[in-house]
């Protein structure tokens, strides 16, 4: 069968018609949706895109996940100036190589691709969370998910063991062995296409913000909530969304910081007006990958409401810039001797602290696992660094390869 390489080239941005604005509930559908008009039939795929509005509401944009962005391969300027620094134009899918077509087409068919060889997603199995595990994991991978408290975790071990597929089979492990299905009564089969999403809209391309790094943080995230006193003191909701925040806490990460992003004019940036923009965008992902999936769409409005609000207020307290405001509020709490785990609130907070732990941990993992992740970031921040150099951009604090070793940007992550 003949694949078509050439996608259409969509803007990045869209105003939503006011149609969509009075549904609320349509926070996620594709590029060809009849809500903009009769779609072209000569379009040959399709783009999942979501809403992202703030409170005023007053200029909704349609944004697309940055891994579904399709614009030119070759880095430029826009002929429209947009501030101090035109916007670059950046494939943020190359920045690391020039992937062949096959690669391109990789993010767009994988889903499809798990869906013809699942039988689960045909229908054609039971619905045995055991029989997933049976059929979708080799014994190696269910050996070391009987470790799976362990912090000497080897993930990336795990990560082979499973064919690339960590975050999906980690996560919903943890999910299943928590009982949080039957709980909640979470329809598997929606569940299990989140995941698969939520994986796939990670982008493996960043040697460090990848599915990976996800899938680490996940478990990181699992025994923090093991501790002793902290486990009799969650509720199961707090569980689910502490595992849900650590999985999708990066979701759709470009692989460049903030201060990249505002300084090249990103639409992200001005979206979410330099505010905490990767952390919002990760959110805000979440929450369409939460929609467009239905995983939630059992439960009472105001309750999926209220889940998607916490999961915003875990993912954001990652934003590495308020690190000083928290640390702050959790040394005034351990001065006063009034943590009281039975209060919601607090319990909410220690939720933050653990995934903020957690999603900066690895440099206290073993030396073998701490020293592969050390190099990844190392790769990732340098990498940026040098395209801030060849567009002649303020080069970002530990982006400078002939300044800064991964000894010193470790002992600025710490």
């Amino acid at each position: 069968m003949e694949v078509c390489y050439q996608l259409p080239v969509l803007p990045l941005d869209r105003p939503v018609p006011k149609h969509v604005l009075s549904r609320r509930g349509a926070i996620s559908f594709s590029s060809s949706s009849s809500l903009f008009g009769a779609p072209d039939p000569r379009q040959l795929s399709q783009r999942r895109g979501a809403i992202s509005y703030d409170s005023s509401d007053q200029t909704a944009l349609y944004i697309r996940m940055l891994g579904d962005v399709r614009v030119r391969s070759q880095v430029g300027f826009e002929p429209e100036g947009r501030g101090s620094y035109p916007y670059l134009c950046i494939d943020f899918r190359t920045l690391h190589l020039t992937p062949s077509p096959v690669e391109r087409l990789r993010r767009l068919l994988s889903f499809q691709r798990y869906l013809h060889s699942s039988r689960l997603l045909w229908g054609t199995t039971h619905l045995n969370p055991l029989h997933i595990l049976d059929e979708d994991y080799i014994g190696q991978a269910k050996c070391m998910l009987e470790r799976v408290g362990s912090w000497n975790f080897d993930i990336f071990l795990f990560d082979r063991l499973t064919n690339g597929n960590s975050l999906v089979t980690m996560t919903f492990h943890l999910l299943n062995q928590y009982g949080l299905l039957e709980l909640f009564q979470l329809d598997m089969v929606k569940l299990w296409r989140f995941l698969v999403m939520v994986q796939e809209d990670y982008h493996s391309l960043n040697p460090y913000h990848n599915a990976v790094h996800a899938a680490d943080v996940t478990q990181a995230m699992y025994c923090y909530l093991r501790e002793p006193k902290l486990a009799k003191s969650l509720t199961s909701c707090d569980i689910l969304l502490g595992l849900l925040a650590a999985a999708t806490h990066d979701l759709d990460h470009p692989g460049v910081n903030q201060p990249f992003l505002i300084k090249t004019n990103h639409y992200l940036a001005k979206l979410y007006r330099n505010s905490s923009v990767l952390e919002n965008h990760h959110w805000r992902s979440a929450v369409g990958l939460l929609r467009e999936t239905g995983l939630f769409s059992h439960l009472p409005a105001e309750e999926g409401l209220k889940m998607e609000r916490q999961l915003g207020s875990l993912i954001l307290a990652t934003d590495i810039s308020r690190q000083n405001e928290y640390l702050g509020k959790f040394r005034t709490h351990l001065n006063q001797d009034d943590l009281c785990l039975s209060n919601a609130s607090h319990r909410h907070f220690i939720l933050q602290m653990a995934l903020k732990c957690a999603d900066i941990c690895n440099p206290c993992r073993p030396w073998e696992l701490s020293k592969q992740w050390s190099e990844k970031v190392t790769q990732e921040f340098f990498h940026q660094g040098d395209i801030e150099k060849k567009h002649k951009l303020e080069v970002s604090p530990l982006c400078d390869s002939q300044r800064n070793s991964m000894g010193n940007i470790q002992i600025g992550k710490l």
